[in-house]
Formats: structure tokens, sequence, C-alpha cells
């Protein structure tokens, strides 16, 4: 017969087997992992790369990573997701609160206050032209780290002060150096590399890796896969893509530097990543046919999702777009999304953007001495719970230049510090708490602009 002491044993054993299981979407292997690498009942862990691992649907162990569905929503269709989330189903979400998938959604209605609202020409909080360094250390993550740095990783992050400290003159942050949630991305390395000069020779040595250097535009290439350790430099002032996208799937440390981009496949990005980490997009150029015709036949310029992390996005220009770039997919997928999507965005150029300049669910994003200009519909948007700190950018003739509350279920969280609003409003329902933990310049929202006219995009670096 069974004891009560031999049944309260097996309860608590088999409690603690249950408790064990690894949550859909989350890690549940890789290289240094430690956790569990049980999944729950119906998800099997799947190898993504060396680094990471995380449960999946048994019957869907192809990764929604290979699927080729539209991204997120049009801004003005708030609460819808991607139209192939009906067939691709997302049960990531652990949570009781979690968003059935179907065919007829319906959204409820909140009533909102707004925090923050300012029309007028504004410079509240406006330090001198002084730059601002922060000094703090980076927050690190035991999963996906590169393997060219993972043995100087830390499993746990550390703070330390975060206290601004003036340090020069406008122009005092470098524009040649890696710095935010992407640090420590090493891409292929310091090699020579391979030139390439025209599709086939870019996707043939992309698929090895290592450093590929673009000479000229090259022209219908197609949505191209990248492997990990790889950076792509664009030669010169010319190089770039027309009529082409590239896809980061599953993959760790990259880097992309100095391309133009334009005119992506019908329905695609530009650049699309998904379930990569350790990446950096640096002093690239970003345009389609400006805001005339169809919005949704070009998709992003530069999306992130599906647990992407740590990404830095800097000396960019983005222009002439209906949806520049989304951090987060859709708002049902917060059990695959929670924890990850960190990204810095920082000295990047905005201009003739309807919106999404970014637009960020779940995660964590800090982003600095920025320029925007001319954004009709929104800029800086927060949501599902994401928190979002902006200074020291310049906001001219931007409608809800950070807002929280807008096309989603739930409210964002967003801080705003010394930044410049010229005929630019903001919408901000919750007060954001994140405070950076690496080290950073920031040059003041007062020159930011003029700035970045003459210093982001292509032709400035090598």
């Amino acid at each position: 017969m069974l004891t009560t002491k031999t049944a309260v044993a097996i309860l608590a054993f088999t409690a603690t087997s249950v408790l064990a299981q690894v949550e859909p979407w989350y890690q549940c292997g890789g290289s240094g992992w430690t956790g569990e690498t049980d999944c729950v009942t119906g998800y099997e862990c799947v190898v993504q790369n060396e680094w990471y691992s995380n449960c999946l649907k048994s019957e869907e162990t192809s990764s929604s990573a290979d699927d080729e569905c539209p991204d997120d929503e049009g801004d003005n269709n708030a609460g819808d997701e991607d139209e192939c989330e009906d067939t691709t189903s997302v049960e990531a979400t652990p949570s009781a609160t979690a968003i059935s998938q179907t065919s007829s959604k319906t959204k409820t209605t909140k009533s909102k206050t707004t925090k923050t609202k300012s029309s007028k020409t504004s410079s509240a909080g406006q330090a001198t032209p002084t730059s601002v360094i922060v000094t703090s250390v980076r927050p690190t993550s035991a999963q996906a780290t590169p393997s060219s740095i993972r043995s100087s990783v830390q499993a746990t992050p550390t703070s330390s002060s975060s206290t601004p400290v003036a340090t020069g003159t406008c122009g005092s942050a470098s524009s040649d150096q890696l710095v935010g949630f992407g640090s420590g991305t090493t891409g292929g390395g310091s090699g020579d590399g391979t030139t390439v000069t025209s599709c086939d020779e870019f996707t043939t040595a992309v698929a090895a890796g290592g450093v590929i250097k673009v000479s000229g535009t090259l022209s219908g290439c197609d949505i191209v896969k990248l492997s990990s350790d790889t950076s792509i430099i664009g030669v010169g002032a010319d190089a770039g893509f027309v009529g082409s996208g590239l896809r980061l799937s599953g993959i760790t440390n990259v880097i992309i530097r100095n391309l133009s981009f334009k005119q992506s496949p019908e329905g695609k990005d530009l650049i699309d990543i998904e379930q990569s980490t350790y990446v950096w997009v640096d002093h690239c150029d970003f345009s389609n046919d400006g805001l005339t015709g169809d919005k949704d036949y070009y998709d992003g310029m530069l999306d992130i999702k599906r647990a992407s992390d740590f990404i830095t996005v800097s000396w960019n220009n983005f222009h002439d777009h209906w949806k520049a770039s989304l951090i987060g997919h859709s708002d049902s997928n917060s059990g695959q999304d929670t924890g990850t999507l960190h990204a810095t965005y920082h000295h990047n150029y905005w201009s003739n953007i309807n919106s999404r300049t970014p637009s960020i669910r779940f995660g964590t994003l800090h982003l600095y001495s920025s320029c925007y200009e001319d954004v009709p519909t929104s800029g800086i948007n927060s949501r599902m719970g994401a928190q979002v700190l902006v200074e020291n950018t310049s906001f001219t003739n931007v409608k809800r230049a950070i807002v929280t509350n807008l096309d989603s279920d739930e409210d964002g969280y967003a801080t705003s510090r010394d930044n410049i609003f010229n005929e630019s409003d903001t919408e901000i329902t919750q007060e954001g708490s994140f405070e950076p933990e690496y080290s950073y310049t920031a040059d003041p929202a007062s020159c930011i602009c003029e700035l970045l006219k003459s210093s982001a995009g292509v032709g400035i670096i090598g």
C-alpha cells in the first residue's frame, strides 16, 4: 500500500519535473547552456545554431524562422497581426491572457489618459550643447554569444553608475565604434575577405561567411539568407542592393555596414532579423519610393523579431518609406519575445517616413542622438509593455514623436530626456524605468540634425 509520505514524495517529484520543463519558444540548449533541456508536452528542443536551441511545437520543427510571413499589421489596423499567423500558429504565450489566433480578431477598446503632450516648439530639459557620456557595464547573456567573444562574456549582468558627465562639444561621439546592446559583435573578423560584384557571387560568398565586400550596386538578388560570423561591407559610396533583401534567421554575430538598400521585393523587408543575436547595422542608407502608392507593397526597412537580441543600429539614414523599422512582430508573441529584443538605436537620421521609427513590442530600446523630420503618423512607438528610453534627440514636424498608447491592446513605457520637440507632440501614458548599463557618448539634440546630415549613411567610413 502507498503510504502518505510516499505519495507526497511522488507528487513533489512530479511537480518539480513539470515545473522544470521549458515553456514554448524559450531556450533549451546551446553551447554553454546550463538550464533545463526538456520542453513541455507537445514541444521539442530544436537546434537553431551552435549557441541557441529553443522549444518548438513538435509538428512544426521546421521553425517559424523559415516562414515567409509578411510582418505585422498596417499601423492604422491596431492589434492585427501577420496575415499568415492563422496558419503559422504562435503558441508562445504561457499566460492566461494569451490572445487567440483567429481569422476574425476583436480588439478591446481601452480608455487612455495622455500623460505628456507638447505640440509647440519645446526643449524641456535640454542640456547645453555638450556631449554626454554615461558609464556603466553592458548587460550580457549566456545564450547565443558569438564564439569569438564567448569566453569574455559574463552570465550575470553587473550594474554600476549611470550619471551623465559633460565631455565636450557636438561631435564627440565616435562614428566608427560599436556601442550599445550589440557590443561584442565581431562579424567575419578582420581579414581581407572576398569582393563580390554580382548577385551570384554574393550568394555564394555569404553561404561561407567571413568578410564579404560588395562593390557597386547589386540588382535583383531577391532575398539572400546570411550565415553566422559574417561581415558585409560596402566598398566606397555607391555599394548596395536594389530589388533585394537580406535575411538573418537563427544566426549570430553579423555586421552590415556602408551599404544602400532600396526597393525590397514585394512584401519583403530590406533587412529581416529573426531569432538572431549580436548584430550591428551601421552607416547604411534605407529608402523606397516615398509616401506614395500601396503602403504594404514594401514591408519594413529593418525589422527585428522572434526573440532576436543584442542589436545595435547606428549612423544610418532612413527615408522615403511607409513603415521603417519594427521590433517585435505580433501582440500575441510574448512567450517568445519577452526577455529578448534588446536594441540600441543611435545617431540615425529619419525623414519622410510615415511610422515605425521604430515600433517596439515587449523588448527594450535605448534610442539617443537621432534626428527626426517629417513623420506624419507616429514616430517611436512603445507597445505591449516595451521599455523605451529616448534622449538627446531632435523632432521636427513629427506627430506622436514618442507614443505608448497606439496600435496595441497594452500600452508600452517610455522616458523622454533632453529632447527637442519642434511642431511635434508626444503621448506617453506610462513612464519608463529602463536605464542603460553600458558606456556610450551622446551628442546633444541641439546640433544632432546638422551632424547627421553630413555623417550618417553611406560613403562616410572606410
